[in-house]
């Protein structure tokens, strides 16, 4: 999706589709938004490749248009940092004419620096739910990451 045409073609072709459910989204690397259904994996419509953001996006209706109506960064498979929510504004700001001004769902990815699992943090109790370590306070599920760019965590 590159521009407000393309996602006026993709919701004339999903028009019979069942929007209610979310849609699975990844931000590739060109900055590009890519949208696939819910049941789809993040990893899978990004071709195996690194991306800028993945998640979820729901949609709802606005003055007959369809805008996003909540959007999140829960990606189990890539784990993206809540500072991606710029490069998914980027993209969305293309492709349609209303967004959320941020992630409407935050989460908090650590990868344990002792076990390599990953965790979310919940109620910001940083510790690894696998072997009790401490998580770090900033974002590491890709130590080789500069920025929001993230690789497949499976």
């Amino acid at each position: 999706m590159g521009s407000t045409a393309d996602f006026s073609a993709w919701g004339v072709e999903q028009a019979r589709a069942d929007l209610t459910e979310p849609i699975t989204f990844v931000v590739g690397m060109d900055g590009v938004l890519r949208l696939a259904s819910r049941r789809s994996a993040h990893a899978a419509h990004a071709d195996e490749d690194v991306v800028l953001s993945a998640s979820e996006i729901s949609f709802g209706r606005a003055a007959d248009q369809r805008i996003a109506s909540e959007v999140s960064h829960q990606s189990t498979g890539y784990c993206p940092d809540v500072t991606s929510r710029a490069e998914v504004a980027r993209a969305l700001n293309a492709v349609m004419p209303h967004r959320p001004s941020g992630f409407t769902h935050k989460v908090l990815f650590r990868r344990c620096p002792d076990c390599q699992e990953h965790n979310i943090v919940r109620e910001n109790d940083f510790v690894c739910a696998f072997c009790g370590s401490d998580l770090p306070a900033t974002w590491n599920v890709d130590p080789d990451a500069s920025g929001p760019r993230v690789t497949a965590t499976r």
